[in-house]
């Protein structure tokens, strides 16, 4: 298949028991887990804080977040620390615990499907799409609310 100027470069994330699909403009960097230092009073899905290239950056458990499961991290997770798109000077970067390394695909108008769950469709929290990419589902995670979920959660 060759690719056109339409096509997307795209990552899949594996996070617990799913997979997340991002443009891979979003991704910094790819790094090895190491326990992040506690943020006091934070909800279970901030795992803590890690640092990067002098920031300290916010550790999400996404599944945890969306509550779609209880996987925190452990040996031979991965971290991929993600451009904050929100604007604020504060937050330019966050960091989601990942299984794995993120594999990179190429995302073509007619092979990125909307994806039923057979469920009434509800979407779970901090996602706004589920999608079939070829053979691979995966969810589209709303990094707005991922961002402000971060943010207030660090307010807090």
């Amino acid at each position: 298949m060759n690719a056109t100027l339409d096509d997307i470069r795209g990552v899949l994330i594996r996070v617990g028991a799913t997979q997340l699909l991002l443009p891979n403009a979003t991704i910094s960097e790819v790094l090895s887990y190491s326990p992040p230092e506690p943020v006091e009073n934070a909800p279970d899905w901030l795992l803590g804080r890690l640092r990067w290239r002098g920031w300290r950056l916010p550790l999400v458990a996404f599944p945890v977040l969306s509550g779609q499961g209880d996987e925190q991290a452990g040996l031979g997770s991965k971290v991929v620390v993600f451009k904050a798109l929100g604007g604020d000077p504060r937050l330019p970067f966050f960091a989601l615990v990942t299984q794995g390394f993120p594999r990179l695909v190429t995302i073509a108008a007619d092979t990125l499907l909307e994806e039923s769950d057979g469920e009434g469709d509800a979407l779970p929290f901090a996602v706004s799409a589920r999608v079939r990419l070829n053979d691979d589902i995966a969810q589209i995670p709303d990094l707005d609310q991922l961002e402000r979920s971060v943010r207030e959660a660090l307010a807090a």
